[in-house]
């Protein structure tokens, strides 16, 4: 609860008995009028002013039919008052109510009123107060707003500041949604201006023209996310790789930072809020290979630390670089990371040391991840964005994506989840447009297609209805759009259908997976085979090559033999 006024009073004052005294009249403010003003004014007469503490006064009226008689000149009227009857007296009042409800007449009217209630009642026993009435109409609509989506700008949020700078991150206050934080950053290594602003700033989503609040951080911010338990509290992960907390209640200043030795030595690209008892845990991720947890409370130093070595030595110079993160709260040991080089790489917090925390890799992008999320109603599978393609992966799937868009020819580089459809996701281009996909109506083309603005759109964020979201440009524009109802709002048998279909493409890779397993390894047996066919040549050759080199031996030796043989006979012959 926030605290708005603070009284204090000391303890020997409490119980005191209030005394009470009698003093005259002072005045202590004075405003004499100001005669020059009196041009700027146009005297209005009559002059109609309500004021307060005044009576209310209605106006009631009454006609009886003994009125409505004497007005016609009627003496009597059955069923109604006489005329020489005073309703002032009251035992004549009474004798003549009496009179008329013994009258058989009356009785009559009486038992039938009683009767028609009765049938009424038993009537509403009868029909079932909780049934919906024209839900063909409903679908219908719907089926209608399904063939037709749609999307509208709502309002514009500008950077104020004369350097532009990209909406790196969006936030929606966790209570009402009324509230947008966005951070503002320039990723551009070493070409920021000197003049740059750092600041990053709170909307109110139906002000355009100022935010609500500034946030002043000691480096731009990269990264910015509400605290779900309390909205008074945010964090952000700045470009020169600390962490800071601000609580709105305490001005623009954040309340603590993270040491610069201690913190990230990249950017910090993404920070998530841990589900945690205190609701004070969060973690990040940096471009230098490193997942912190800490403690807001304690920001002096991590609680833990992970790097994310793939050979699992823990080698920071081996790091990947990570650009996105994913944590689920009904997955509270288990976390996954998008990294500069295209790997999806999963992680188990809980495990024992630190080269089991990185279980298992996903390939399949040509570039950093910018967007990975699980879908919140089958968190078995996950979106990732990448290159030019939007992949659907399931876990049990490591080698291939179950579904994927088509290439396209501008970069994509953002995407969610809807959180209200789960057939349903959001990526945005570096030409400006916002593609809306329902993987239920078709695969191959978005459902919508969008041309927000002429910049690239840099960020996305779905507001928990999931019928209004805001995108980020890179000249720090953020548009805050709304979709039709068709593409917000669970259609029938919708989470039948798209598990089905999960399930249905996660078979289809397993089969193919295996497929490809075999033809690997009928691959690896054959090459196998034929290095054994080239060793076993190579063997006979050996052979042959050792038989002529026996001949030439016994060739030569037997021309050595001759040789002597004829070397001594020559002498034999010169004795002689």
């Amino acid at each position: 609860m926030e605290i708005v006024y603070v009284y204090t009073k000391k303890h020997s004052e409490f119980g005191r008995q209030c005394n009470f005294s009698d003093r005259p009249a002072e005045l202590h403010v004075d405003i004499l009028p100001d005669i020059s003003l009196a041009a700027n004014f146009t005297v209005r007469d009559p002059c109609n002013v309500t004021i307060q503490c005044a009576e209310e006064m209605s106006e009631h009226e009454v006609n009886t039919e003994r009125f409505e008689s004497e007005s016609r000149g009627i003496n009597h009227v059955e069923g109604g008052w006489p005329k020489d009857l005073n309703p002032e007296d009251m035992e004549a009042t009474i004798r003549y109510r009496k009179k008329v409800e013994k009258d058989e007449h009356y009785q009559n009217t009486i038992m039938q009123i009683a009767g028609l209630m009765e049938h009424c009642c038993k009537q509403n026993n009868a029909t079932d107060i909780y049934r919906e009435f024209f839900e063909d109409e409903d679908e219908e609509v719907l089926e209608e707003s399904e063939e037709q989506p749609s999307a509208k700008t709502i309002n514009v949020f500008r950077d104020p500041n004369e350097v532009k700078r990209t909406a790196t991150s969006l936030s929606w206050h966790p209570e009402g949604n009324h509230k947008l934080a966005v951070a503002y950053s320039s990723l551009e290594f070493q070409r920021a201006p000197n003049d740059m602003s750092f600041d990053s700033y709170i909307w109110d989503i139906e002000n355009p023209n100022k935010p609500e609040m500034t946030l002043r951080p000691v480096s731009p911010l990269v990264c910015l996310e509400y605290n779900p338990k309390d909205s008074h509290i945010l964090v952000g992960g700045s470009y020169n790789g600390q962490i800071a907390y601000w609580d709105t209640r305490k001005g623009s200043q954040p309340v603590e930072m993270s040491t610069i030795e201690h913190s990230h030595r990249d950017p910090v690209y993404k920070v998530i809020w841990l589900q945690s008892k205190t609701g004070t845990d969060i973690f990040s991720a940096s471009t230098d290979g490193q997942v912190l947890w800490w403690d807001i409370r304690k920001m002096s130093e991590p609680t833990e630390r992970l790097v994310l070595d793939p050979s699992k030595k823990g080698n920071l110079d081996n790091a990947l670089g990570v650009v996105s993160l994913e944590f689920e709260t009904t997955m509270p040991t288990k976390f996954m990371v998008g990294t500069e080089q295209g790997l999806v790489v999963s992680c188990n917090r809980k495990a024992k040391t630190p080269a089991e925390k990185i279980v298992c890799t996903y390939s399949g992008h040509h570039g950093p991840i910018y967007a990975l999320q699980r879908n919140p109603f089958f968190p078995k599978n996950f979106l990732t964005v990448a290159d030019w393609t939007a992949r659907i992966w399931s876990e049990d799937i490591k080698e291939s994506s179950i579904m994927w868009t088509k290439y396209h020819m501008a970069h994509l580089l953002d995407g969610c989840w809807s959180p209200v459809r789960p057939s349903v996701f959001f990526t945005l281009k570096m030409d400006g447009t916002l593609d809306v996909w329902d993987i239920l109506f078709k695969q191959n083309d978005p459902t919508l297609s969008l041309k927000v603005c002429d910049e690239a759109m840099c960020s996305i964020r779905v507001q928990d209805n999931g019928r209004f979201l805001g995108c980020g440009s890179q000249l720090g524009t953020t548009t805050l759009l709304e979709i039709s109802a068709g593409l917000c709002t669970l259609q029938k048998n919708e989470k039948a259908m798209v598990s089905e279909m999960f399930e249905r493409e996660t078979k289809r890779e397993k089969i193919l997976e295996a497929r490809h397993r075999e033809m690997r390894l009928k691959e690896r047996s054959r090459s196998e085979q034929s290095r054994e066919d080239e060793g076993k040549e190579t063997d006979g050759e050996e052979s042959a090559e050792e038989l002529v080199a026996c001949a030439e031996r016994e060739f030569f030796e037997i021309m050595e033999a001759e040789k002597k043989k004829e070397r001594n006979e020559e002498k034999q012959r010169d004795k002689v």
